[in-house]
């Protein structure tokens, strides 16, 4: 027989206090980007370095890293990598 929804694990239900945000995904979220982070976004770019870590490295999270990148023109893609997968054979 299926639990009730407030016996299942992780639901909000019956749990006391505040939620809490997950720190991850509420760090400086909407706050203004310096010239600085800028830059260090600009540098870490064209060393080909992930999404993920420019997020663990800038503070913020992916989705705004991504978006800020879109809106300056800087390419998050890697440079060295050869597209469709072209290897030589043989």
């Amino acid at each position: 027989m299926a639990q009730p929804a407030w016996k299942r694990p992780g639901s909000p239900i019956g749990k006391k206090g505040p939620r809490k945000a997950h720190p991850k995904y509420k760090r400086r979220l909407g706050e203004r980007w310096t010239p600085q982070e800028l830059r260090q976004l600009r540098s870490l770019a064209r060393a080909n370095t992930p999404t993920g870590v420019l997020s663990l490295k800038l503070g913020r999270p992916p989705a705004a890293i991504r978006s800020k990148a879109q809106r300056e023109g800087i390419s998050l893609k890697p440079a060295n990598r050869s597209p469709y997968n072209r290897r030589r054979r043989g």
